[in-house]
């Protein structure tokens, strides 16, 4: 038998490790062809996503094709009572996130739904986390670091007021976030997006709390 050296082993791929099972999950999501937004036809199931744009908007010029602007994730409904990857019908919960993004972006009055497009992977519960944390780390997307916001719902009437978000800033257009008090200006948002883009240092969505909010 051959020895193998400490040094040799430390190195050892191992196909469980979670990065690696993570990585699996991204790449399988990468290589999904890219859909309108929302998709034409309603389906079951929960997963990961990933949203591209191909507009003028002129701050995000420096996105280019192949990176995405946001990912996301779509649970079953039992995910926040604890009934995770237990097996929960997930129903539609993967097309209505779609669907429910698709609205806030024909919302907005300085973009336009049709320059926008997605990528989605249906998946055991179970994986749905480590193919969006990854994906995130890997892609670093606009709207889940510098922009952030997208995702929100109205928040009701016992919160209304909270800050509007950076994306509700830049851009206006959800009827619910009018009623929240001012946040950072549109400008300010531009010049961030503009200066991540450009890979100029600006203060960016600490990682953790990107992945906790998409």
């Amino acid at each position: 038998m051959y020895a193998v050296s400490s040094a040799a082993a430390a190195k050892a791929f191992n196909p469980l490790d979670k990065r690696n099972l993570g990585q699996s999950v991204a790449a399988a999501l990468l290589d999904q062809p890219l859909d309108p937004l929302p998709p034409e036809t309603s389906f079951t199931g929960a997963g990961i996503y990933a949203i591209y744009y191909a507009g003028a908007f002129a701050a995000y010029k420096g996105l280019g094709s192949e990176r995405p602007i946001y990912v996301g994730k779509a649970v079953p409904p039992g995910a926040r009572t604890g009934r995770f990857g237990l097996d929960t019908d997930p129903g539609t919960a993967l097309f209505g996130r779609l669907s429910e993004h698709a609205r806030s972006i024909d919302q907005a009055e300085n973009l336009d739904l049709k320059d926008f497009r997605c990528r989605y992977l249906l998946t055991d519960d179970i994986w749905i986390p480590l193919g969006e944390s990854l994906l995130i780390q890997m892609m670093r997307p606009p709207w889940n670091l510098v922009v952030d916001g997208f995702g929100n719902h109205d928040p009701g009437a016992g919160r209304a007021g909270q800050q509007r978000s950076a994306w509700d800033e830049l851009h206006p257009g959800r009827s619910w976030a009018r009623l929240l008090r001012e946040g950072r200006s549109a400008a300010e948002v531009e010049a961030a997006v503009r200066d991540y883009l450009a890979g100029r240092p600006t203060e960016v969505v600490p990682l953790e709390k990107a992945i906790e909010e998409s």
